[in-house]
């Protein structure tokens, strides 16, 4: 399993600015090994904000995203207290949910 998401979420005027660093290897495909074998695709396809168990958010991504992507965005009508789940899953069906509660 990968390891734990950093998620940061701050209460500001009314919403919530979340910040997300996700822990993966996000490979292409088309890299080669140090003996020339290609190295097999393995990147987050799916991306999944739940605002308090309500989805407000989906992305879908490829291969081109960088090495433990860094994510930014805003929900609208957020406070302190209320929680956001971001949940992902990989080309290899592995999947990840990690939570944070707004500050």
């Amino acid at each position: 399993m990968a390891d734990p998401m950093r998620i940061r979420a701050q209460s500001q005027n009314g919403n919530a600015l979340v910040r997300v660093l996700m822990s993966h290897e996000m490979e292409t495909g088309q890299r080669k090994d140090s003996s020339g074998k290609t190295i097999p695709a393995w990147h987050i396809t799916d991306v999944t904000v739940a605002h308090n168990g309500k989805t407000v958010m989906t992305a879908e991504w490829g291969p081109a995203v960088s090495k433990n992507p860094f994510l930014q965005f805003t929900v609208k009508g957020a406070k302190a207290g209320d929680k956001i789940a971001v949940t992902w899953k990989d080309n290899k069906g592995e999947t990840r949910t990690d939570e944070a509660t707004v500050s």
